[in-house]
């Protein structure tokens, strides 16, 4: 427990944190741009998430040994990483039984003073369909994937949390 806990106060436990978000936005350019899958309402706000846990990671980077720096950055992981979960397994939803009145939006409901699909139109603007399944490895979907992901990172911070308040 001791080395795990040194390992939270280190810059390379919060440098793997922010990597791990990184390759996963870069997963979803190249989904979107390379195989041409084309991103709905849902895996834009997943893509979200993820930036929110590579900031987690970028806060943890600038003082881990500080209490208060590693609180931040994981209230930070931890608010997007349930978000993530929350969002795929409503994708999950949407596609395993699809309604035709349980659509999703065409649109990204931001705040306003934050529009991203305005400001980066090209990684926040949705153009697929939330019902579509263009994509599935070991006859598992990207949304199915993400539930995956997104649950491994709640149990990883889970982890850390304790490290992150002992005392040791």
């Amino acid at each position: 427990m001791l080395m795990f806990s040194a390992f939270v106060r280190s810059r390379t436990s919060w440098g793997i944190l922010l990597l791990s978000g990184v390759a996963l936005e870069l997963a979803a350019l190249f989904f979107q741009y390379v195989m041409k899958l084309d991103p709905c309402v849902m895996c834009v706000y997943q893509r979200v998430a993820v930036l929110g846990i590579a900031a987690a990671g970028i806060i943890g980077l600038i003082a881990p040994a500080l209490m208060l720096i590693r609180v931040i950055a994981a209230t930070i992981w931890g608010i997007s990483a349930v978000w993530g979960v929350k969002l795929a397994y409503e994708l999950y939803k949407i596609q395993s039984d699809p309604n035709p009145f349980a659509t999703c939006s065409f649109l990204p409901d931001f705040p306003k003073w934050m529009p991203l699909h305005d400001w980066l139109p090209s990684v926040f603007m949705p153009t697929g369909m939330c019902t579509d399944i263009p994509w599935t490895f070991l006859n598992v979907t990207m949304a199915q994937w993400m539930i995956v992901i997104f649950v491994a990172y709640v149990i990883v911070l889970l982890l850390f949390l304790s490290s992150i308040f002992s005392r040791r």
